[in-house]
Formats: structure tokens, sequence, C-alpha cells
């Protein structure tokens, strides 16, 4: 990557800062603090359906939850909302006929925000399906269905949910949301590539609207152009959502505040950002906090459900130093072990710490994006690693482990993505010392279409395992990894579809995996 910055990553930009960065175009930009709803219209009459990319609803809280929808009648053609403000009513039942009334406002789909919608919701009863609704010139949207977390003291029998990440949607259908749409799942956690800001290398069944991604209408564009999707549509409908990013949800490979393209000078690219992160929060259900200023978004948080799961909902792209030994996989160059050599950034690193300490969870999940084992990627004697993983930061990656092993009772399970394909990793301080006590599990969930077409063993994968034998499972199809969580175990099941080139591929449970509390290590069911 390339190596001009102007700032350290992982610094909190100033206005005057980011103003000064940019020179003078940088004062188009409206630093954020909320749509103003001085002057919002209720009687506007639009071209046609505002709620062309459906419902969705988000980190749940024991009172509440966080609603979202988007008015866009003309969703690839900027939207084709009027200038002005617009007032949307909103509703939550206790049934799906929604006759039950439990709570009801009006909000502002503000134009600075696309008209986007953010209901944070409150007042309501904790571990409780719920039914919701917008209402906005003359028509309705979608219903959608949504849940509160359970009390902060309460002990849940079983929590369901399943992750997924990167879903490139020119490489093929979304069909594994399809099948997970049919699930009774209580959460989706989303790892990150929701969008993919330029072409893909394989086949491509479907076509962006654009080219690579620069301007703030282009992230717009292409976020719109994703939540058409009537599968990806049918799953944010059916329960809450847990979101984070990675990197394509911006730029390939990006770090901090430093471009992969070595042409690209920083204040262009933190523009950039700024636009990346804007659409991004429009297009999500997250709160007021995470809304962007500039090229700062404060991702980082944790949601728990009751006593039973902790999320730790981590960003390892916005803070992070540049990849060292020139990024891709290599063997581990003296730039690995540098200790100011960081994934998450400081402030973010012990805020996981504390929180971590804090948790009264039976099991802490840190829902993150990038693979934390430190897998040897080459057969033979010769071994690289990958610098855009946690290996590429192993003095990061060594005080996490030591954190866990410190604290055993934290049963710590790592949810990545990524990489385009599934495993089952048990972590270890030493990894390289077969013998070396196991101090939590990762699974690493594959994509929900990137890549194309897949395969359920790779011909290398004999040769990785046993390279590796930390590894407990690989496999290189699309789909998504269905969890149960009970006080005592943690279960994963592998969903795969065998094709995403072609519709109605069908739902394969590959394999299913089992975590005891206060066991680390994941076994075979």
């Amino acid at each position: 990557m390339s190596l001009p910055r102007l700032h350290l990553p992982g610094r909190a930009w100033s206005r005057r800062e980011f103003l000064l960065a940019g020179g003078a175009a940088a004062a188009a930009w409206p630093m954020l603090t909320g749509p103003s709803s001085a002057i919002a219209q209720k009687g506007v009459k639009l071209s046609s359906y505002p709620f062309t990319l459906g419902v969705a609803s988000g980190d749940p809280a024991p009172d509440g939850f966080v609603l979202w929808t988007r008015l866009a009648p003309k969703p690839l053609e900027g939207g084709g909302m009027p200038p002005e403000n617009v007032i949307v009513d909103w509703q939550v039942a206790d049934d799906e006929a929604m006759t039950k009334i439990v709570a009801q406002g009006t909000a502002v789909a503000a134009r600075e925000l696309a008209h986007s919608v953010h209901v944070e919701v409150a007042g309501l009863q904790p571990g409780r399906w719920y039914f919701y609704q917008f209402r906005a010139a003359g028509e309705v949207s979608p219903k959608g269905r949504t849940r509160t977390a359970p009390r902060a003291d309460e002990l849940p029998d079983r929590l369901r949910f399943a992750f997924a990440s990167c879903q490139h949607f020119e490489s093929g259908y979304f069909t594994a949301y399809q099948h997970m749409a049919k699930e009774d799942l209580d959460l989706i956690a989303h790892l990150g590539d929701y969008i993919y800001e330029a072409a893909g290398k394989e086949k491509q069944v479907r076509q962006h609207v654009g080219p690579e991604l620069h301007t703030l209408e282009d992230y717009r564009t292409r976020h719109a152009q994703y939540k058409t999707d009537s599968f990806l549509q049918a799953a944010h409908a059916m329960c809450p959502w847990l979101v984070t990013w990675d990197d394509h949800e911006f730029a390939n490979n990006c770090a901090g505040a430093i471009s992969e393209k070595a042409d690209e000078l920083p204040e262009t690219y933190l523009f950039r950002r700024a636009f990346s992160y804007q659409a991004y929060y429009e297009h999500m259900p997250l709160r007021k906090a995470q809304l962007p200023k500039g090229p700062d978004m404060l991702l980082y948080r944790q949601v728990a459900f009751g006593r039973l799961a902790g999320f730790q909902i981590l960003d390892s792209r916005q803070y992070r130093t540049d990849q060292p030994c020139g990024d891709g996989n290599k063997p581990l160059c003296p730039g690995v072990f540098d200790p100011q050599g960081t994934l998450l950034g400081d402030a973010q690193e012990q805020w996981l710490y504390k929180t971590l300490d804090a948790s009264p969870a039976a099991w802490n999940v840190l829902t993150q994006q990038v693979m934390m084992a430190r897998v040897d990627r080459l057969v033979g004697e010769e071994k690289a690693y990958s610098m855009d993983q946690w290996p590429g930061y192993e003095a990061n990656r060594q005080r996490v482990l030591k954190f866990f092993a410190e604290r055993k009772s934290l049963n710590p399970i790592v949810l990545t993505g990524d990489i385009h394909t599934n495993w089952v990793n048990d972590l270890q301080v030493n990894c390289d010392d077969e013998k070396s006590p196991v101090v939590g599990t990762e699974f690493v969930g594959t994509s929900i279409s990137s890549g194309g077409d897949g395969v359920d063993q790779p011909k290398t994968s004999p040769q990785l395992r046993s390279e590796n034998p930390f590894v407990k499972y690989f496999n290189a199809e699309r789909g998504y990894v269905s969890c149960e969580v009970t006080p005592k175990t943690w279960t994963s099941r592998y969903q795969t579809v065998p094709f995403v080139t072609k519709p109605d591929a069908p739902l394969v449970t590959r394999k299913t995996f089992v975590v005891e509390r206060d066991k680390p290590g994941a076994v075979e069911s």
C-alpha cells in the first residue's frame, strides 16, 4: 500500500484538520449532527412507491431497538425524492396485523441523509417480539419483525442467530439469504463487505449500476442497488441485525487513512471515506451514536443478549496501521512484530478489554472482520501469512490472546468473515506448539456470493489442515453460519449452497461444531 499519510491512523479528526487536509473543497462537506427538521412536509406527492428498499431493525436493547427505512421511489436514479424533508409515521405493534399498537410517532426523512429514517424506539418490554411499519406520502411500507433484548440480569435459555459477510452483487445471487430468512433467528450479524466498491474478478451474473465508487451519490446508489435484492430485504425484515463493515464498503484493503493506491492523495482518500461512511449510515439500522462526522464514524460498540451473550462489535479497518511487508501473503517479516502496529487502534483495544472485564455474559462474542488464527497459506516448508489479517499485526494479536488466557471465564468466541471460505480454528497463544492450551474458538464464515460458485473441499485442503493443526474445518462453498447458544453450549452449523451463479440452490448443512462452556475449542458434532 502507499506510504504518504497526513495523520496517524485511528486519530479522531477535528473539523479544522479535515478542512485543512482537503483544502477549500472540503468546506462543502457537511459535518452532520442529525437531520434538520425545521421544515418537513407530510402530504408530499411522490412519483411512485417510496419503500423500494424495504425495512430493517438493529442493535436491540432490553427496552427497544433501531428501526430503519429510506424513501426512494427511484432508488437507482438518485432516490427520486423532492428536495424537501418528509415526515414519516412509524408504528410498533404486538401483533402482525398491527392492531395492538404499543409505540408510535413521527420521524423526519431528511434530504441530507438521503431521506433515510433511523428511529430509536424505547420504553418496550424486554425479551419480546414486535412488528413495525412506516407510512409516508400516502403509502405503507412492508412490515418488519423485530425483538427487544432480554433484561440485563436475565440468563435466557437460548439464542439463535446467523452471521454472514461478503455479498458481491455481480458475482452471484443472494440465495443464502433466501434460506436464512426461513430460519427461526433472534439476530443476524453482518461482518462486512455489505457492498463492493468495484467490479469483481469472477464471472458476472448481475451488473453493478455505475463505475467504481468515488462520490457520495456513487456510494448511495450502490447501497440502494444491493438493498433492492428481495432475499436481502426479507432477511432484514425478519429480525434485528448487528452490522459492522470491512474494506469494500469503502475501498479494498483500506488501512486507517492510507490508500492502497500509491497515486491517491491522502486528502482525496479521506474525502471518499467520508462519503462511504455517510452512505453506510444512511442504509443501516444504526443509532445516532454512529452518525459519521466527516471521515470518522464510531462503529465499535457492545450489544448484550442478557447474561447469555455479549457481542463486542469491532472495527478493524478505521484505526489500523498500514499492512506490513507490503501486504499480501508473506513470511513473518520484522514489521509483523512491531509493537506499534495495530489492527484496532489504542482506544478501541482498551475499550475491548474494559468491556470484556465488565461483561457478565456466559459467552463473549467478538463480532469482527478478519481471521485471527495464524494460518500458513503455503504448502511445504515455505511459510506465508496474510498481512491484512490479525497475523500481520502479531503484537496486537498476542495481546488479545493473552487477555483471553488470563481470563478463563470469558468463553470468547471470535466470529470472522472476509475471506470467502469457511473455517473452524482453535485459538492458541503459541500456535507453533500443538500442545499449547486453547484459549478461544474462531468461527469463520464464507461469503454470501463473493467468489462465485465454490467447492466443498479444494485440493489443497488436506495439506492446509496438516500444516495448521489448530484448523478443525475448511470449506470453500458459499453460504452462512447458523449458531445456537445456550448457557452450557455453543453450536455452529455451516450452511452452504452449491452454486450462486444461478437461482434456487439448495441448502446443505455441511458440518456442525460444538463448544462447551469453560472448555475452549470446537468439537465436530
